[in-house]
């Protein structure tokens, strides 16, 4: 019998995403919902972080060019 019954066999390799999945579920303990929650929530403060950065160079890069044409001028 397995140590843990919700880890497959060593033999069996899992991708990415089931190996994420599966340290969300042991984080929470065997809690389906919260391990769930606790995903999208990372997920969402990950994508907002990323938004925030491309938001942050695209006023950098349109500053750039401003400088550039009016120094040009």
């Amino acid at each position: 019998m397995l140590a843990h019954p919700h880890e497959p066999p060593p033999e069996i390799r899992l991708t990415e995403a089931e190996a994420i999945a599966l340290a969300y579920h042991r984080a929470a303990r065997g809690d389906a919902w919260n391990a769930l929650v606790a995903a999208i929530t990372d997920a969402l403060t990950d994508l907002d972080a990323v938004e925030r950065r491309v938001a942050q160079q695209s006023r950098l890069i349109s500053r750039g060019y401003a400088r550039c044409r009016t120094g040009a001028t």
